[in-house]
């Protein structure tokens, strides 16, 4: 776009535009002397004028939720959903009003992680109504609104967009304390969206889920500078499954022969328990991802952006998950529940 001595306030001009261009936004847009053969006449005359209306909606409504998190991946398989989901979990746990929208269009994992499959979405005079888990902990998803989990949506992007504004501005939230938002890997059509809608209401800004290898930080350099460019602050980075943590007692064992492998479980517990029996209390610790390199926590040196800490590779974690329930519920994800604490703490700044 280009001024080209026109515009009188009337919005940008285009670049193929007459001079004395009145304006893209202009009421004369289009209609004007100066419009006359202009190859955009058509196009101005019949474009909608002033601000989009739905952004007034979308502030309207996120004027009752006092703090909007983004949490981000640069790549896939990273465990992002399963902290998107963790964390609201703890939130509520800590008696706070929190909604969870999932705005992963083609691959909605949410609903499952929070054991809401099959559910619903209803409809009231005051808009669409999350579906709860818990009276504090509503959820939003494009997977409740799909006649069968197991389809394919198949959208271009302005059809993904127009949802993502239809969920910000249709979405009955009420009085919320977080909306945790899990987007998709990657910088596409979902992010630019997600962050033009909320930078109008506020944003808190993005936690970023990576895994130490260099082939998951080398993507996740490129959301931070996603993030960097569009001006969401990047609350900090979360090194997730940085090495396997499980107790000896839960572990597998197996005899490796020609003829393959034959579960040998029974018989190693017997044994440790005769010869050895204070290794069941033992953690077994492997590097499971290549992290010589420094992992997430150097590269948040490197980029100046806050590394929040490290979440182990937990069994019982990747159980609770699958399980749709929280890991703080119990004692069961002893090597993980603490890591993700630590980390919510700082996020709330809880002493």
């Amino acid at each position: 776009m280009a001024n080209r001595g026109g515009g009188g306030g009337g919005g940008e001009v285009p670049e193929n535009a007459n001079d004395h261009c009145p304006g893209t936004q202009s009421e004369s847009a289009g209609k004007a002397d100066a419009c006359a053969g202009c190859p955009n006449q058509q196009i101005c005359a019949t474009a909608p004028k002033g601000p989009d209306p739905d952004l007034v909606a979308i502030i309207e409504r996120m004027n009752t939720v006092k703090h909007k998190i983004l949490v981000l991946s640069g790549k896939g398989g990273v465990g992002k959903s399963t902290f998107s989901a963790q964390l609201s979990f703890a939130l509520a746990e800590m008696d706070y009003q929190v909604g969870l929208l999932d705005i992963d269009i083609c691959g909605p994992s949410i609903p499952k992680m929070l054991g809401l499959e099959g559910q619903d979405i209803h409809q009231s005079n005051l808009g669409w109504s999350p579906v709860y888990v818990e009276s504090n902990l509503g959820v939003m998803s494009i997977g409740f609104m799909l006649p069968n989990p197991d389809d394919a949506v198949i959208w271009r992007g302005p059809r993904k967009n127009g949802l993502i504004k239809q969920f910000l501005k249709d979405v009955d939230w009420g009085e919320v304390d977080y909306l945790v938002v899990d987007a998709p890997p990657g910088t596409s059509d979902e992010h630019i969206s997600i962050v033009q809608y909320l930078q109008i209401a506020g944003i808190d800004g993005a936690i970023i889920v990576t895994t130490p290898q260099q082939v998951s930080l080398i993507d996740v350099k490129k959301e931070i500078n996603f993030c960097k460019k569009v001006g969401v602050p990047v609350l900090g980075v979360v090194e997730n499954m940085s090495g396997l943590r499980q107790a000896f007692s839960d572990m597998k064992f197996v005899k490796p022969s020609e003829a393959g492998e034959t579960d040998a479980t029974e018989w190693a517990l017997n044994y440790i328990k005769e010869k050895a029996p204070e290794l069941l209390s033992v953690v077994a610790c492997s590097e499971v991802f290549d992290s010589s390199k420094g992992g997430a926590e150097k590269m948040c040196q490197e980029m100046g952006v806050p590394f929040l800490g490290k979440v182990p590779m937990d069994p019982q974690l990747c159980k609770a998950a699958e399980e749709g329930r929280s890991c703080f519920a119990d004692q069961k994800c002893s090597a993980s529940a603490p890591a993700l604490k630590s980390i919510i703490k700082k996020l709330v700044k809880v002493p």
